[in-house]
Protein backbone atom coordinates (compact mmCIF):
# COMPACT_ATOMS: atom_id res chain seq x y z
CA UNK A 1 0.00 0.00 0.00
CA UNK A 2 2.54 2.56 -0.10
CA UNK A 3 4.09 1.67 -3.35
CA UNK A 4 0.90 2.57 -4.69
CA UNK A 5 1.84 5.67 -6.54
CA UNK A 6 4.90 3.89 -7.35
CA UNK A 7 2.89 1.51 -9.26
CA UNK A 8 0.54 4.04 -10.67
CA UNK A 9 3.99 5.17 -12.35
CA UNK A 10 4.38 1.78 -13.31
CA UNK A 11 1.72 0.95 -14.99
CA UNK A 12 1.72 4.07 -17.25
CA UNK A 13 5.14 3.12 -18.46
CA UNK A 14 3.88 -1.00 -19.14
CA UNK A 15 0.59 1.02 -21.03
CA UNK A 16 3.14 3.65 -23.27
CA UNK A 17 5.54 0.34 -23.81
CA UNK A 18 2.47 -1.77 -25.18
CA UNK A 19 0.69 1.22 -26.95
CA UNK A 20 3.61 2.16 -28.78
CA UNK A 21 4.01 -1.14 -30.49
CA UNK A 22 -0.22 -1.75 -30.71
CA UNK A 23 0.11 1.56 -32.73
CA UNK A 24 2.83 0.79 -35.16
CA UNK A 25 0.37 -2.22 -36.11
CA UNK A 26 -2.94 -0.22 -36.10
CA UNK A 27 -4.85 1.33 -39.02
CA UNK A 28 -5.98 4.67 -38.16
CA UNK A 29 -9.20 4.86 -40.52
CA UNK A 30 -12.32 4.19 -39.01
CA UNK A 31 -12.76 1.15 -41.84
CA UNK A 32 -9.10 -0.03 -41.05
CA UNK A 33 -9.28 -0.04 -37.50
CA UNK A 34 -11.26 -2.83 -36.54
CA UNK A 35 -9.35 -5.70 -39.06
CA UNK A 36 -6.13 -4.21 -38.11
CA UNK A 37 -6.80 -5.21 -34.43
CA UNK A 38 -8.07 -8.20 -35.46
CA UNK A 39 -4.90 -9.13 -36.90
CA UNK A 40 -2.23 -9.12 -34.54
CA UNK A 41 -0.59 -12.22 -33.66
CA UNK A 42 -1.82 -14.00 -30.81
CA UNK A 43 1.41 -14.61 -29.31
CA UNK A 44 2.29 -11.22 -29.27
CA UNK A 45 0.18 -8.61 -30.26
CA UNK A 46 -2.34 -9.94 -28.71
CA UNK A 47 -0.71 -10.72 -25.39
CA UNK A 48 0.70 -7.52 -25.77
CA UNK A 49 -2.75 -5.88 -26.27
CA UNK A 50 -4.18 -7.97 -23.06
CA UNK A 51 -1.47 -6.71 -21.20
CA UNK A 52 -2.28 -2.42 -22.14
CA UNK A 53 -6.06 -3.70 -21.41
CA UNK A 54 -5.22 -5.16 -17.85
CA UNK A 55 -2.61 -2.79 -17.00
CA UNK A 56 -5.64 0.17 -17.90
CA UNK A 57 -7.50 -1.46 -15.82
CA UNK A 58 -4.85 -1.90 -12.70
CA UNK A 59 -4.27 1.54 -13.63
CA UNK A 60 -7.82 3.03 -12.22
CA UNK A 61 -7.80 0.50 -8.87
CA UNK A 62 -4.30 1.39 -7.92
CA UNK A 63 -5.01 5.29 -8.35
CA UNK A 64 -8.41 4.82 -6.60
CA UNK A 65 -6.85 3.43 -3.98
CA UNK A 66 -3.72 5.51 -3.42
CA UNK A 67 -6.38 8.60 -3.40
CA UNK A 68 -8.83 6.61 -0.45
CA UNK A 69 -5.36 5.96 1.45
CA UNK A 70 -4.49 9.30 0.99
CA UNK A 71 -7.69 10.87 2.52
CA UNK A 72 -8.25 8.52 5.03
CA UNK A 73 -4.58 9.23 6.48
CA UNK A 74 -5.15 12.76 5.94
CA UNK A 75 -2.75 14.13 3.50
CA UNK A 76 -4.37 16.54 2.32
CA UNK A 77 -3.90 19.09 4.57
CA UNK A 78 -1.69 21.79 4.82
CA UNK A 79 1.84 20.94 3.10
CA UNK A 80 0.42 18.28 1.38
CA UNK A 81 -2.28 20.65 -0.19
CA UNK A 82 -0.71 21.32 -3.65
CA UNK A 83 0.23 17.53 -4.22
CA UNK A 84 -3.34 16.68 -3.16
CA UNK A 85 -4.85 19.43 -5.58
CA UNK A 86 -3.27 18.53 -8.61
CA UNK A 87 -4.07 14.96 -8.18
CA UNK A 88 -7.13 15.49 -8.73
CA UNK A 89 -7.09 16.25 -12.47
CA UNK A 90 -5.17 13.32 -12.93
CA UNK A 91 -8.12 11.04 -12.20
CA UNK A 92 -10.17 12.54 -14.86
CA UNK A 93 -7.77 12.37 -17.18
CA UNK A 94 -7.37 8.87 -16.24
CA UNK A 95 -10.80 7.93 -17.20
CA UNK A 96 -10.73 10.21 -20.35
CA UNK A 97 -7.75 8.50 -21.85
CA UNK A 98 -9.18 5.11 -21.21
CA UNK A 99 -12.56 5.69 -22.76
CA UNK A 100 -11.10 7.24 -25.63
CA UNK A 101 -8.94 4.01 -25.77
CA UNK A 102 -12.10 2.02 -26.11
CA UNK A 103 -13.50 4.13 -29.00
CA UNK A 104 -10.29 3.39 -31.11
CA UNK A 105 -11.44 -0.31 -31.07
CA UNK A 106 -14.40 0.38 -33.17
CA UNK A 107 -16.74 -2.75 -32.03
CA UNK A 108 -20.29 -1.90 -30.44
CA UNK A 109 -18.88 -1.40 -27.02
CA UNK A 110 -16.97 1.36 -28.39
CA UNK A 111 -20.33 2.30 -29.95
CA UNK A 112 -22.39 2.10 -27.01
CA UNK A 113 -19.62 3.85 -25.42
CA UNK A 114 -19.10 7.03 -27.76
CA UNK A 115 -23.29 7.19 -28.03
CA UNK A 116 -23.36 7.48 -24.29
CA UNK A 117 -20.58 10.12 -23.89
CA UNK A 118 -22.75 12.17 -26.54
CA UNK A 119 -25.43 11.87 -24.93
CA UNK A 120 -24.11 12.96 -21.62
CA UNK A 121 -22.43 15.76 -23.15
CA UNK A 122 -25.87 17.23 -24.83
CA UNK A 123 -24.40 16.20 -28.39
CA UNK A 124 -26.37 14.78 -30.84
CA UNK A 125 -24.93 11.38 -32.92
CA UNK A 126 -24.86 11.68 -36.70
CA UNK A 127 -26.44 8.97 -38.75
CA UNK A 128 -23.82 6.64 -41.02
CA UNK A 129 -20.22 6.05 -40.94
CA UNK A 130 -18.34 7.94 -38.59
CA UNK A 131 -15.54 9.94 -40.98
CA UNK A 132 -12.09 9.47 -40.72
CA UNK A 133 -11.34 12.94 -39.43
CA UNK A 134 -13.69 12.14 -36.37
CA UNK A 135 -11.79 9.02 -36.09
CA UNK A 136 -8.29 10.89 -36.33
CA UNK A 137 -9.45 12.96 -33.60
CA UNK A 138 -9.96 10.07 -31.34
CA UNK A 139 -6.09 8.54 -32.17
CA UNK A 140 -4.98 12.02 -31.06
CA UNK A 141 -6.78 12.95 -27.67
CA UNK A 142 -5.58 8.56 -26.97
CA UNK A 143 -2.16 10.41 -27.65
CA UNK A 144 -2.26 13.58 -25.97
CA UNK A 145 -4.52 12.96 -23.34
CA UNK A 146 -1.84 10.23 -21.50
CA UNK A 147 0.70 12.70 -22.16
CA UNK A 148 -1.34 16.14 -20.33
CA UNK A 149 -1.15 13.10 -17.45
CA UNK A 150 2.31 12.44 -17.47
CA UNK A 151 3.06 16.03 -17.71
CA UNK A 152 0.60 15.95 -14.36
CA UNK A 153 2.14 12.83 -12.90
CA UNK A 154 5.03 15.11 -13.13
CA UNK A 155 3.63 18.34 -11.39
CA UNK A 156 2.19 15.91 -8.52
CA UNK A 157 5.53 14.92 -6.92
CA UNK A 158 7.16 18.31 -7.45
CA UNK A 159 6.89 19.35 -3.66
CA UNK A 160 8.52 15.81 -2.54
CA UNK A 161 11.96 15.58 -1.93
CA UNK A 162 12.87 12.52 -3.41
CA UNK A 163 9.76 11.23 -5.04
CA UNK A 164 9.34 7.36 -5.22
CA UNK A 165 8.22 7.15 -8.77
CA UNK A 166 9.92 3.07 -8.96
CA UNK A 167 8.29 0.24 -7.16
CA UNK A 168 10.75 -2.03 -4.82
CA UNK A 169 11.73 -4.80 -7.73
CA UNK A 170 9.91 -7.54 -6.30
CA UNK A 171 6.85 -5.55 -6.41
CA UNK A 172 6.92 -4.45 -9.59
CA UNK A 173 8.50 -7.85 -11.30
CA UNK A 174 5.03 -9.40 -9.27
CA UNK A 175 2.71 -7.31 -11.06
CA UNK A 176 4.47 -7.53 -14.61
CA UNK A 177 3.88 -11.15 -14.63
CA UNK A 178 0.48 -11.22 -12.75
CA UNK A 179 -0.56 -9.21 -15.91
CA UNK A 180 1.05 -11.60 -18.29
CA UNK A 181 -0.84 -14.42 -17.06
CA UNK A 182 -4.19 -12.62 -16.94
CA UNK A 183 -3.28 -11.45 -20.47
CA UNK A 184 -2.14 -15.36 -21.27
CA UNK A 185 -5.57 -16.81 -19.39
CA UNK A 186 -8.00 -14.37 -20.75
CA UNK A 187 -6.94 -12.69 -23.40
CA UNK A 188 -9.09 -9.41 -24.42
CA UNK A 189 -11.06 -10.05 -27.43
CA UNK A 190 -12.95 -7.10 -29.66
CA UNK A 191 -16.82 -6.84 -29.36
CA UNK A 192 -18.20 -7.68 -32.99
CA UNK A 193 -18.07 -4.41 -35.11
CA UNK A 194 -19.63 -1.30 -34.76
CA UNK A 195 -22.72 -1.11 -36.68
CA UNK A 196 -24.19 2.52 -37.71
CA UNK A 197 -27.49 0.80 -38.61
CA UNK A 198 -28.32 -0.64 -35.59
CA UNK A 199 -28.05 0.39 -32.02
CA UNK A 200 -26.34 -2.46 -29.73
CA UNK A 201 -28.46 -4.37 -27.47
CA UNK A 202 -25.90 -6.32 -25.36
CA UNK A 203 -22.79 -5.27 -24.70
CA UNK A 204 -19.48 -6.32 -22.65
CA UNK A 205 -18.84 -2.98 -20.67
CA UNK A 206 -15.56 -2.60 -18.61
CA UNK A 207 -16.67 -1.69 -15.60
CA UNK A 208 -13.67 -0.35 -14.31
CA UNK A 209 -14.05 3.09 -16.82
CA UNK A 210 -17.31 2.58 -18.56
CA UNK A 211 -19.42 2.42 -15.14
CA UNK A 212 -20.34 5.65 -15.62
CA UNK A 213 -22.63 5.02 -19.21
CA UNK A 214 -25.05 2.46 -17.07
CA UNK A 215 -25.47 4.70 -13.95
CA UNK A 216 -26.24 7.30 -16.42
CA UNK A 217 -29.07 5.23 -17.59
CA UNK A 218 -30.36 4.23 -14.07
CA UNK A 219 -30.10 8.06 -13.21
CA UNK A 220 -30.08 10.54 -15.71
CA UNK A 221 -27.26 12.76 -17.00
CA UNK A 222 -28.30 15.48 -15.18
CA UNK A 223 -27.13 13.71 -11.82
CA UNK A 224 -24.08 12.16 -13.26
CA UNK A 225 -22.84 15.74 -13.76
CA UNK A 226 -23.79 16.52 -10.52
CA UNK A 227 -21.92 13.77 -9.44
CA UNK A 228 -18.76 14.31 -11.49
CA UNK A 229 -18.57 17.32 -10.51
CA UNK A 230 -19.72 17.30 -6.77
CA UNK A 231 -16.88 14.76 -5.83
CA UNK A 232 -14.59 17.14 -7.92
CA UNK A 233 -15.46 20.30 -5.90
CA UNK A 234 -14.79 18.10 -2.40
CA UNK A 235 -11.85 16.95 -3.35
CA UNK A 236 -10.35 20.46 -4.54
CA UNK A 237 -11.88 22.31 -1.59
CA UNK A 238 -11.19 19.55 1.13
CA UNK A 239 -7.76 21.20 1.97
CA UNK A 240 -9.09 24.11 2.84
CA UNK A 241 -12.24 22.40 4.88
CA UNK A 242 -9.24 20.55 7.86
CA UNK A 243 -6.39 23.06 7.86
CA UNK A 244 -3.76 22.46 10.06
CA UNK A 245 -1.74 24.77 11.87
CA UNK A 246 1.56 24.47 12.19
CA UNK A 247 4.79 26.80 13.00
CA UNK A 248 7.20 26.46 10.24
CA UNK A 249 11.02 26.19 11.00
CA UNK A 250 13.45 29.41 11.17
CA UNK A 251 16.20 30.28 9.76
CA UNK A 252 19.07 31.72 11.85
CA UNK A 253 21.43 33.50 9.67
CA UNK A 254 24.51 33.88 12.16
CA UNK A 255 24.73 30.53 12.32
CA UNK A 256 23.78 28.97 8.92
CA UNK A 257 26.75 28.51 6.42
CA UNK A 258 25.01 27.58 3.46
CA UNK A 259 25.53 24.36 2.97
CA UNK A 260 22.37 23.06 1.92
CA UNK A 261 22.11 20.11 3.72
CA UNK A 262 18.25 21.16 4.75
CA UNK A 263 17.79 21.55 1.58
CA UNK A 264 18.23 18.23 0.30
CA UNK A 265 17.19 16.20 3.56
CA UNK A 266 13.37 18.04 3.67
CA UNK A 267 10.69 16.07 2.35
CA UNK A 268 8.89 18.27 1.06
CA UNK A 269 11.25 20.98 -1.03
CA UNK A 270 9.90 23.51 1.99
CA UNK A 271 13.91 24.84 1.86
CA UNK A 272 15.49 26.45 -0.77
CA UNK A 273 19.12 28.49 -0.55
CA UNK A 274 18.52 31.98 -1.56
CA UNK A 275 20.93 34.72 -3.28
CA UNK A 276 23.12 34.80 -0.22
CA UNK A 277 23.88 31.21 0.35
CA UNK A 278 21.33 31.24 3.35
CA UNK A 279 18.37 28.86 3.59
CA UNK A 280 15.38 30.18 3.26
CA UNK A 281 11.70 28.42 4.29
CA UNK A 282 8.11 28.39 2.40
CA UNK A 283 5.92 28.64 5.63
CA UNK A 284 3.41 27.33 3.69
CA UNK A 285 5.44 24.19 2.20
CA UNK A 286 6.97 23.45 5.82
CA UNK A 287 5.25 20.56 7.72
CA UNK A 288 7.31 21.40 10.76
CA UNK A 289 9.01 17.75 10.90
CA UNK A 290 12.51 19.03 12.61
CA UNK A 291 14.12 17.40 9.66
CA UNK A 292 15.90 19.92 8.62
CA UNK A 293 17.55 20.77 12.47
CA UNK A 294 18.62 17.34 12.31
CA UNK A 295 20.67 18.05 9.21
CA UNK A 296 22.50 21.62 10.00
CA UNK A 297 25.65 20.50 10.98
CA UNK A 298 25.29 23.48 13.81
CA UNK A 299 23.10 21.55 15.80
CA UNK A 300 25.44 20.08 18.09
CA UNK A 301 25.43 20.02 22.09
CA UNK A 302 29.19 19.84 22.02
CA UNK A 303 29.26 23.78 21.51
CA UNK A 304 30.01 25.62 24.16
CA UNK A 305 28.11 28.87 23.97
CA UNK A 306 25.44 28.70 26.52
CA UNK A 307 22.67 30.10 24.30
CA UNK A 308 22.88 27.22 21.84
CA UNK A 309 20.83 28.10 18.42
CA UNK A 310 21.25 25.99 14.99
CA UNK A 311 20.66 27.85 11.62
CA UNK A 312 17.64 26.35 11.07
CA UNK A 313 15.28 24.57 14.11
CA UNK A 314 11.30 25.17 14.88
CA UNK A 315 10.72 27.79 17.04
CA UNK A 316 8.55 25.48 19.53
CA UNK A 317 11.07 23.12 19.87
CA UNK A 318 14.47 24.30 19.64
CA UNK A 319 17.76 22.67 19.67
CA UNK A 320 18.93 24.37 22.85
CA UNK A 321 15.36 22.81 24.83
CA UNK A 322 16.95 19.52 23.31
CA UNK A 323 20.25 19.73 24.94
CA UNK A 324 18.22 20.99 28.09
CA UNK A 325 15.90 17.65 28.26
CA UNK A 326 19.33 15.59 27.64
CA UNK A 327 21.20 17.51 30.39
CA UNK A 328 18.25 17.24 32.94
CA UNK A 329 17.90 13.32 32.08
CA UNK A 330 21.43 12.63 32.73
CA UNK A 331 21.26 14.70 35.65
CA UNK A 332 19.19 13.03 37.30
CA UNK A 333 21.57 9.63 36.75
CA UNK A 334 19.52 8.12 34.07
CA UNK A 335 21.87 5.40 32.53
CA UNK A 336 19.61 4.66 29.16
CA UNK A 337 18.43 7.74 27.37
CA UNK A 338 15.64 7.47 25.07
CA UNK A 339 14.64 9.30 22.05
CA UNK A 340 11.31 9.02 19.74
CA UNK A 341 9.54 10.54 17.26
CA UNK A 342 5.98 11.57 18.34
CA UNK A 343 4.31 8.43 17.00
CA UNK A 344 6.34 6.75 19.77
CA UNK A 345 5.52 9.18 22.73
CA UNK A 346 5.82 7.71 26.19
CA UNK A 347 6.69 8.80 29.65
CA UNK A 348 10.33 9.26 30.11
CA UNK A 349 11.18 9.65 26.89
CA UNK A 350 13.07 12.47 24.74
CA UNK A 351 10.04 13.23 22.21
CA UNK A 352 10.90 14.70 18.69
CA UNK A 353 8.51 15.70 15.72
CA UNK A 354 10.42 13.37 13.52
CA UNK A 355 13.44 10.88 14.62
CA UNK A 356 15.24 12.55 11.98
CA UNK A 357 15.34 15.37 13.75
CA UNK A 358 18.13 14.18 16.02
CA UNK A 359 21.45 15.07 15.05
CA UNK A 360 23.59 12.22 15.42
CA UNK A 361 25.82 14.63 17.77
CA UNK A 362 23.04 14.20 20.88
CA UNK A 363 23.56 10.62 20.66
CA UNK A 364 27.61 10.67 21.11
CA UNK A 365 27.15 13.56 23.92
CA UNK A 366 24.44 11.72 26.04
CA UNK A 367 27.20 8.46 25.72
CA UNK A 368 30.24 10.73 27.25
CA UNK A 369 27.70 12.29 29.66
CA UNK A 370 27.19 9.14 31.78
CA UNK A 371 24.76 7.09 29.79
CA UNK A 372 25.52 3.78 29.30
CA UNK A 373 23.09 3.40 26.32
CA UNK A 374 20.91 5.59 24.00
CA UNK A 375 18.04 4.24 22.26
CA UNK A 376 15.85 5.76 19.52
CA UNK A 377 12.38 4.81 18.44
CA UNK A 378 10.99 5.64 14.88
CA UNK A 379 7.89 5.02 12.91
CA UNK A 380 7.08 1.51 12.39
CA UNK A 381 6.46 0.74 9.04
CA UNK A 382 5.96 4.28 6.58
CA UNK A 383 7.36 7.51 8.12
CA UNK A 384 4.75 9.81 8.93
CA UNK A 385 7.35 12.45 7.14
CA UNK A 386 8.07 9.97 4.41
CA UNK A 387 12.10 10.26 4.74
CA UNK A 388 12.77 10.10 8.38
CA UNK A 389 13.53 6.58 8.95
CA UNK A 390 15.44 6.46 5.43
CA UNK A 391 17.45 9.25 6.58
CA UNK A 392 18.09 8.12 9.87
CA UNK A 393 19.51 4.72 8.54
CA UNK A 394 22.31 6.72 6.30
CA UNK A 395 22.84 9.02 8.87
CA UNK A 396 23.52 6.37 11.49
CA UNK A 397 25.45 4.42 9.65
CA UNK A 398 27.92 7.23 8.00
CA UNK A 399 26.59 7.43 4.69
CA UNK A 400 25.14 10.60 5.15
CA UNK A 401 25.90 14.16 6.64
CA UNK A 402 25.58 14.66 9.52
CA UNK A 403 27.02 11.30 10.53
CA UNK A 404 27.87 9.33 13.81
CA UNK A 405 31.21 8.75 14.82
CA UNK A 406 33.05 5.80 14.34
CA UNK A 407 33.44 5.59 17.97
CA UNK A 408 29.70 4.65 18.38
CA UNK A 409 28.30 1.43 17.71
CA UNK A 410 24.90 1.23 16.44
CA UNK A 411 22.40 -1.49 16.17
CA UNK A 412 18.88 -1.30 14.59
CA UNK A 413 16.12 -3.73 15.11
CA UNK A 414 13.09 -3.09 12.63
CA UNK A 415 12.52 0.80 13.92
CA UNK A 416 14.20 0.99 17.06
CA UNK A 417 17.78 1.97 17.05
CA UNK A 418 20.84 1.10 20.32
CA UNK A 419 23.99 3.20 20.46
CA UNK A 420 27.24 2.48 22.88
CA UNK A 421 30.39 3.83 22.82
CA UNK A 422 33.08 1.40 21.47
Amino acid sequence: MRHLGALGFLLFWMLAASGIYLYLRFDTSATGAYPSIGELEWWFGGVLRSVHRYAADAFVVVALLHLLRESWLGRFRGWRAFTWISGVPLVWLLYASGLIGYWLVWDTRSQFSFLATLEWLGLAAGAGEAPDRLFSLFVFLHIGLPLALLAGMWVHVQRLGWPKTVPPRSLAWGFIFMLLALAALRPAVSEPRWDPGRAPQNVAVDWFYQFIHPLMYGTSSAFLWVLVLGISALLLVLPYLSRREVVAAQVYPANCNGCGRCVADCPYQAIILSENDKASVFAERCAACGICAGACPSSTPFRSIRELVSGIELPDLTIRELREQVGSALASGARELVFSCQTKANPGVITLRCLAMLPPAFVEYALRNGAARVKALGCEGECAYRLGMQLCEARFAGLREPHLRATVHAQRKNNEYSFVLH
